[in-house]
């Protein structure tokens, strides 16, 4: 072993059905190795609030060490971990194969699926994360779905922060009907036959938040590939449990990974490639599910199958070639590098690919925007997550480019809502934040 190497990290099968996984005696020796060396460390104390709370825990204590904490005092500082990955991937230097082998995020799951076994169950983020269960219900009637949870509607969201928990001043994603798989199949954009990619056959993993809440994002995809020939099809069998797994019920992720592959395994098969349309699905198929999963030949190949929208087109782009016709997108683009897009290890796609439109003109902003999932817009957690995206939607709205773009949706909506804090007349001028798809198909003409 030696410090300081190059290498990437390697993560290890979770092994969350072994008694010792759950066991409290064992877990609480982990958390406080790991703790220790991490209140040595401190290279992640701008990363997340987990690690702030962590050294303010230890630091405070009688003898300033781990030695007078509680171990009961250990919930904040589990509570606060989105699950961004950044600490993994990015910063800490102790990651295996380094021989202290931490790795943090994985580590604050298993202590959640401990507290599950234990019966301690948040139920308003339970109810929260059953995406498919809520899409379904509230494209019963987006109209009052959308009503209801509409920011600044003092007879609903008062309600929503007193019974669910949600933050009254969290944006919420809006729901749309009919979902992006019945519109594809309703609608289908005219495809290229001669363009430099025909030959290839992609399927559009719709993922929970396009289907339901932005099916826009979809369109575009769909509108991008046809433009470039590839024979495409959506599908969308079901979420991809990364809610689930924020909350450590490994048995629901499972569920959710042996249905959702089947179905798409159906398409590799038959020679299609899986094209996720989220950062976040994409690392749940790609990396997730086989550590789960670890001896499961069909995720293993569904892993292999499986690419991020904007790592696809840029693999066309450079195997094939792009179709003509792009135009340059007026006034230029502000980037944030999405997380979980970021810990795919795959490289800045989404700028690779936005740097593939003629006289491009592009700002990186590679900070966290604040959100965490469902961490982001609870009562106890909305205004951290604001603090921590401060700096990403200043610099997003200074920028001065024309449009702010993220892979992340939820990301997106988080920074506009910061920018709004600070200029609401600049956030009403941007209007949105785009997933670089859709800028993609803009610059196409393909939309508006």
């Amino acid at each position: 072993m030696r410090e300081g190497g190059l290498g990437a990290p390697v993560r290890h099968p979770i092994d969350w059905q072994h008694p010792d996984f759950t066991d409290a005696e064992k877990l609480d020796a982990e958390l406080r190795r790991v703790f220790d060396i991490c209140h040595g460390c401190r290279r992640c104390f701008n990363l997340c609030d987990s690690f702030p709370r962590l050294f303010d825990l230890i630091d405070e204590s009688e003898t300033g060490e781990l030695d007078s904490v509680d171990s009961k005092d250990f919930g904040p500082v589990i509570d606060a971990c989105t699950l961004c990955d950044m600490c993994f991937m990015v910063s800490c230097p102790y990651v295996p194969p380094h021989e202290f082998d931490l790795d943090f995020p994985h580590l604050m799951l298993r202590a959640r699926a401990a507290d599950m076994a234990k019966g301690k169950v948040d139920r308003r983020v339970a109810e929260l994360t059953k995406t498919d269960r809520n899409g379904r219900l509230a494209g019963m009637a987006t109209g009052l779905a959308n009503w209801g949870s509409a920011r600044g509607n003092a007879v609903t969201r008062p309600l929503l922060e007193s019974v669910v928990g949600l933050h009254r001043d969290a944006e919420l994603p809006k729901y749309h009907a009919p979902t992006f798989e019945k519109q594809a199949q309703a609608e289908r954009p005219e495809r290229t036959a001669e363009a430099p990619a025909k030959g290839r056959k992609a399927v559009l993993f719709a993922t929970c938040f396009v289907n339901y809440n932005n099916p826009g994002v979809g369109k575009a995809a769909h509108a991008v590939l046809a433009r470039n020939g590839v024979e495409t099809e959506v599908a969308y069998p079901g979420c991809c449990g990364m809610p689930q797994l924020e909350r450590g019920d490994f048995a629901a992720v499972t569920e959710q990974a042996r249905q959702v592959s089947k179905d798409l395994l159906a398409w590799v098969d038959k020679g299609y490639d899986i094209v996720a349309l989220t950062p976040s699905c994409a690392l749940m198929l790609k990396f997730e599910w086989p550590l789960i999963l670890p001896d499961d030949e069909g995720i293993k190949r569904l892993s292999a199958a499986t690419k991020d929208i904007t790592e696809y087109v840029v693999a066309i782009a450079k195997e094939e070639g792009l179709a003509e016709g792009m135009k340059p997108l007026e006034g230029g683009v502000a980037l944030h590098m999405a997380c979980h897009a970021r810990a795919q290890n795959i490289g800045a796609k989404a700028a690779e690919m936005l740097r593939l439109v003629p006289e491009h003109d592009l700002k990186i902003v590679n900070r966290c925007s604040g959100h965490g999932g469902s961490y982001g817009v609870m009562k106890e957690n909305f205004e951290a997550a604001v603090k921590y995206g401060k700096s990403t939607a200043r610099q997003m709205s200074d920028s001065g480019k024309a449009f702010i773009a993220s892979e992340c949706p939820l990301a997106g909506k988080h920074i506009l809502q910061g920018i709004e804090k600070l200029d609401a007349e600049r956030a009403e001028a941007l209007g949105r934040c785009h997933h670089p798809i859709e800028l993609m198909a803009r610059a196409y003409g393909l939309t508006d």
